[in-house]
C-alpha cells in the first residue's frame, strides 16, 4: 500500500495542511521532504528508518555529505534540498533579530545559533554585532578550532565591533562534545572580552555556549 491508498486524514501532507506543521511527528514531516519512498517502503517508513540510522534529527541535518549518502534514498539531490532548507531557516531566523531582539527574548537567538553551529565537529567562535537598539548588524565566526583564553583574541574581537560600529556583543561557541555546561576557561575567557570590549563601551549582552539543540545563557545564569 503508498502513502496515496491511505485515508486522506492520515496522509501526511494532508494532515500538514489540515493540523499545521507541529501536529505532525518527525517521520511524518520527513516524509514530505523526501516525497517518495523507495521499493518496498513508503515515504514514512523510509523516514523512520533514516532517523533510526542517524538516531536523531539533529545528527542527520549535521551529517556530512558522504555519510548522509550512505543511507537507501538518500544522495546529493536530497542533501542539497535539505542545506538549502536549513540555510532558509538560518536567514530566516537572521531576519528576525535584524528586526530587533529584546535582552530577554534569548529564544531566536539561540535558535540562530543551534541551526548556525549545526554540523560542526569544531569548535566555533562567533560574535553577533548588534546596533543600539539590539537589532542584528552581522554575525561573524571569528575563530575556530580549540578554543582557549590564547587563541581568541580579544583584540580582534574589539577590533571586529568596531569596524561593524557595534553597540553591542552576543558572544557564542559550540561544544561538539554535547555538554553545554561551560568551563573554567569559558568563563575567564568572557570575563576578558566583557573587560576589553568595555575600554570602547561596546556592551556584551550575552554569551552562549551551543552544544547540539542546548543552549546555556551565561547571562540567564547571572555571569554577566
Amino acid at each position: 500500500m503508498t502513502i496515496t491508498d491511505w485515508p486522506s486524514n492520515q496522509r501526511p501532507r494532508e494532515r500538514l495542511i489540515l493540523l499545521g506543521a507541529g501536529a505532525l511527528s518527525d517521520a511524518e514531516l520527513l516524509a514530505i521532504f523526501l516525497r517518495v519512498g523507495v521499493a518496498g517502503k513508503t515515504a514514512v517508513d523510509l523516514a523512520r528508518d533514516i532517523l533510526y540510522r542517524f538516531g536523531s534529527l539533529e545528527a542527520l541535518f549535521g551529517a556530512a555529505f558522504k555519510e548522509f549518502s550512505k543511507m537507501h534514498g538518500l544522495g546529493p539531490a536530497k542533501y542539497a534540498q535539505l542545506q538549502a532548507v536549513l540555510e532558509l531557516s538560518r536567514r530566516a531566523i537572521g531576519e528576525e533579530l535584524k528586526s530587533g531582539i529584546e535582552l530577554s527574548a534569548t529564544g531566536a537567538v539561540s535558535q540562530y545559533l543551534q541551526l548556525s553551529f549545526s554540523g560542526k565537529a569544531y569548535e566555533s567562535f562567533v560574535v553577533l554585532f548588534l546596533d543600539v537598539r539590539n537589532r542584528l548588524i552581522a554575525a561573524d565566526e571569528l575563530f575556530r578550532g580549540t578554543l582557549t583564553r590564547a587563541n581568541v583574541y580579544p583584540r580582534e574581537v574589539v577590533k571586529a565591533a568596531l569596524e561593524h560600529n557595534a553597540a553591542g556583543v552576543i558572544l557564542a561557541h559550540n561544544h561538539p562534545s554535547g555538554d553545554p555546561d561551560p568551563s573554567a576557561a569559558d568563563v575567564a575567557l568572557t570575563q576578558t572580552l566583557k573587560a576589553a570590549l568595555g575600554l570602547v563601551d561596546v556592551r556584551v549582552l550575552d554569551h552562549f555556549v551551543v552544544a547540539g539543540t542546548r543552549c546555556y545563557s551565561f547571562a540567564e545564569h547571572g555571569y554577566l
